[in-house]
């Protein structure tokens, strides 16, 4: 494919995926402004305007609005689990150990359900969110006579944002400012084998998040107690959604650089700024925006403008942000390299398996929809399935940036050959066509999963026989 094609076939698709994630931060911003105005008003204050926030944020990346039975799940399990996470919350006020020891045992649940299907994997969602919630949430304080108990806020306000996020998704998407939720991808389940000496993923990523976040909170409570929050929080969010150990290593770069950058921000700008009232409170929303905005285009930049946020919070809480901020940011590379250590040495995944694995749930999903036999020929799996593929291409296309002199093999490669194939594969499979070339093709791709070095030859091969069935389609559909 010439050079020029594939620039401008990967330049469309970074178009295409901003102006997508420019309308899903709207409308999740504002469902945040609604339930933080709603939250004002049952308990004023920095706490329940942060806990309203971060909950919208949290329930629009989760997606677990994005059918009416999740909706109805998430309505009857978030007050429960969100009882339970105050009470862990307490805990971790006055007995700190025992509160961190349930903390990090539900963690480990919430991972570990996740082999049980796709109900239970929701349920787990919902264990996770709370708990996470408590980190990054300041106290919640009701007003003096308020028919509210204080225990019950932050419940009201979980409620709040699922009514919020599920009604303006649900509009956007009745209106076609946002397109239907895709399906995400999920690793085929096998069951475990009788007697293995190494557990499942599901297992294995569970275990690696205990360690982690047992390490986290004894460092954080040991060297750093009045602060050990952000050490346990960036643990959690490096190993989280773990795709092997490149995958936790280059999140973690990213995280402590765009955290770097937006202290340096955050710093420059409350040098100048004035007092705290409206106006920062505008520019706080604003930087949180441009975060959820430019998250899917690069985590460093989500940790650029969370930072920047946090930073124009720390005036509202009376606290200097000159002073806090470095501090963060210490406690940011701490958890970094703890969540990394985990990732890496602890059950570890190879990430070039994870990758391989993909690819293979890619081929096998294209070689059902090119199947004469297979009636009606639907592209979606194919679609779900690279998708996932591509979302492991961030971190090996910087691996192949940093050692393409001492490796000649890049699997960032296989990535990108296997999307170039989606074009013209989605166009034979509309079609209706089976070519025997093709066909044989996906076959030698697939036996070649099996041996590394064969399989970008036969992904390239494979693009090879998918031209002549799209020799005559517009140049728009080759990319």
């Amino acid at each position: 494919m010439p050079a020029a094609t594939t620039w401008q076939s990967s330049t469309t698709r970074t178009v295409d995926a901003a102006l997508r994630s420019l309308r899903e931060a709207s409308v999740t911003m504002a469902a945040a402004v609604g339930t933080l105005l709603c939250a004002l008003a049952i308990a004023p204050g920095p706490g329940s305007a942060v806990l309203a926030v971060v909950l919208c944020l949290s329930l629009s990346r989760s997606q677990l609005d994005r059918d009416l039975r999740g909706r109805i799940e998430a309505a009857i399990a978030l007050p429960v689990v969100g009882l339970l996470a105050v009470g862990v919350g307490l805990l971790l006020q006055r007995a700190p150990w025992l509160g961190a020891l349930v903390f990090v045992g539900g963690m480990f649940t919430s991972i570990w359900l996740r082999r049980f299907g796709p109900m239970v994997r929701r349920a787990g969602s919902l264990i996770a969110l709370p708990f996470v919630v408590l980190l990054t949430t300041p106290p919640i304080r009701v007003g003096a006579g308020s028919a509210i108990p204080a225990p019950l806020a932050p419940i009201l306000v979980a409620l709040l944002a699922l009514l919020w996020v599920g009604a303006l998704h649900a509009l956007a998407r009745r209106w076609r400012f946002l397109p239907a939720p895709s399906a995400p991808y999920r690793t085929p389940t096998a069951p475990a084998r009788e007697g293995s000496l190494r557990p499942i993923a599901s297992t294995r990523m569970a275990v690696q998040m205990a360690i982690a976040l047992a390490a986290s909170f004894t460092a954080g409570y040991v060297f750093f107690p009045e602060r050990w929050a952000w050490i346990v929080l960036t643990a959690f969010i490096v190993i989280s959604g773990n795709r092997g150990r490149l995958d936790v290593a280059y999140k973690s770069v990213l995280r402590v650089l765009g955290a770097a950058a937006g202290t340096a921000l955050a710093l420059t700008f409350t040098v100048h700024a004035g007092p705290h009232g409206a106006a920062t409170a505008l520019l706080i929303l604003a930087a949180v925006f441009l975060g959820v905005w430019l998250r899917p285009l690069g985590y460093a930049w989500w940790a650029l403008f969370a930072t920047l946020a946090l930073a124009l919070l720390q005036g509202f809480g009376g606290m200097p942000a000159t002073g806090v901020l470095w501090l963060r940011l210490e406690e940011i590379v701490i958890g970094a390299i703890i969540g990394v250590a985990s990732a890496w040495f602890v059950l570890p995944v190879r990430s070039t398996a994870v990758l391989r694995r993909r690819i293979a749930d890619a081929l096998a999903a294209l070689a059902i929809a090119t199947d004469p036999a297979t009636a009606p020929r639907i592209t979606d799996d194919f679609l779900v399935a690279v998708a996932g593929v591509e979302q492991l291409a961030p971190a090996f296309r910087a691996s192949r940036l940093v050692t393409r002199r001492t490796r000649a093999a890049q699997p960032a490669d296989w990535v990108d050959a296997l999307v170039a194939c989606r074009a013209p594969a989605l166009a034979l499979i509309e079609s209706g066509a089976t070519p025997p070339p093709v066909r044989r093709a996906v076959g030698a791709a697939r036996k070649a999963l099996r041996e590394p070095a064969e399989l970008l030859p036969a992904l390239h091969e494979l693009r090879r026989s998918l031209d002549p069935v799209i020799g005559d389609q517009p140049q728009a559909c080759r990319g």
